[in-house]
């Protein structure tokens, strides 16, 4: 489709074994292939070779960002692509057969103030059995907007914001706050043709544990983008105002009890124990329900409310002198 816009891939790693299929799926992917793929090394260490002989066929080209997260090793790659439209895809995502050429619809439809078009994501999830609490969170991809997990933008439209937001050092919320961003400079997002398969990659019990200090992004979010800005970036709101109320129970119970306040301490008590196991139980009820995963629900259920809050506050301490940007609504079209 040679009247399509050229574009270029950038994908970032921390060297997952899961780039070789990456780089397999868009190699295999006919119609519009890439003027050339960016393969941003992000390991703190080398520790082995890329497997970049997968992109067979592909013109690729790596650069080493050395551990300084995801938003600077995109930063790093789009800074030196020469195509009208940059295309991020993380590393643990495979493109479909027909993805660069449904990529090539997309891109040849946009019009001069389209600054972005986010691809589909589809996750896929077990035939056999209810998926568990870590699978149904990655399938959430599937409606997450902005994702960079496979999104184009326009070159210019990245100059114009001077890209990603490397203050965001996980993968996490950096694709919401470039998306607001770039609306704010004049551009329209859109979401596209084509799709993209993203597994659920392998995980320890955990995971959700470890997932709250996204909860400090979050905090840098609302920095910079004020408190409405989950509705604007159409991200989902979470759970922080119940974990708040649960642990400040938690927190009232042993105080009162030091006071002498028994019948009090008791209710606070019971309240904890009530909004804990509310939060357990909406965890464990669609899953699989096997003794591993209530015990890792309840366990962790315990946990994530004081943690989320403790990363909340350490992001609103460390990022309190962030200025806070203009916004307007966020528009896209279907």
């Amino acid at each position: 489709m040679t009247d399509a816009p050229a574009y270029s891939v950038v994908v970032p790693t921390i060297g997952r074994p899961c780039l070789a299929d990456c780089l397999r799926a868009l190699a295999a992917a006919t119609g519009h292939p890439p003027d050339e793929v960016v393969v941003v090394d992000d390991r703190p260490d080398l520790t082995g070779p890329l497997p970049l002989d997968a992109a067979d066929g592909l013109r690729v080209r790596t650069l080493r960002t050395a551990g300084r997260g995801p938003a600077a090793a995109r930063n790093a790659g789009w800074r030196t692509v020469r195509t009208p439209w940059t295309v991020f895809l993380d590393d643990d995502v495979q493109v479909l057969p027909d993805w660069s050429r449904l990529l090539a619809e997309d891109l040849a439809a946009a019009g001069a103030s389209t600054g972005g078009i986010q691809g589909r994501l589809r996750v896929p999830l077990p035939e056999d059995r209810r998926p568990t609490d870590w699978e149904r969170g990655t399938a959430g991809l599937e409606h997450a907007a902005w994702a960079t997990a496979d999104m184009a933008y326009r070159t210019a439209a990245l100059v114009d914001v001077q890209g990603f937001d490397e203050r965001f050092g996980r993968a996490f919320r950096e694709d919401a706050d470039l998306a607001l961003r770039v609306h704010e400079a004049g551009w329209l997002l859109h979401r596209g043709g084509r799709t993209t398969r993203h597994p659920v990659r392998p995980a320890d019990r955990w995971v959700s544990v470890r997932a709250q200090r996204g909860n400090a992004d979050d905090a840098l979010m609302t920095r910079l983008h004020g408190p409405d800005w989950w509705a604007r970036a159409q991200a989902p709101r979470g759970r922080l105002p119940r974990h708040v109320l649960v642990t400040s129970m938690a927190l009232t119970a042993p105080a009162l009890a030091l006071t002498g306040r028994r019948r009090a301490a008791g209710l606070a008590g019971a309240l904890w124990a009530l909004g804990t196991a509310e939060f357990a139980l909406a965890r464990i009820r669609p899953g699989p329900r096997t003794p591993q995963e209530i015990t890792t629900m309840v366990a962790t259920s315990v946990v994530i409310p004081p943690l989320a809050i403790r990363h909340w506050l350490d992001g609103l301490i460390r990022h309190r002198r962030v200025t806070r940007l203009t916004s307007t609504p966020l528009r896209s079209t279907p």
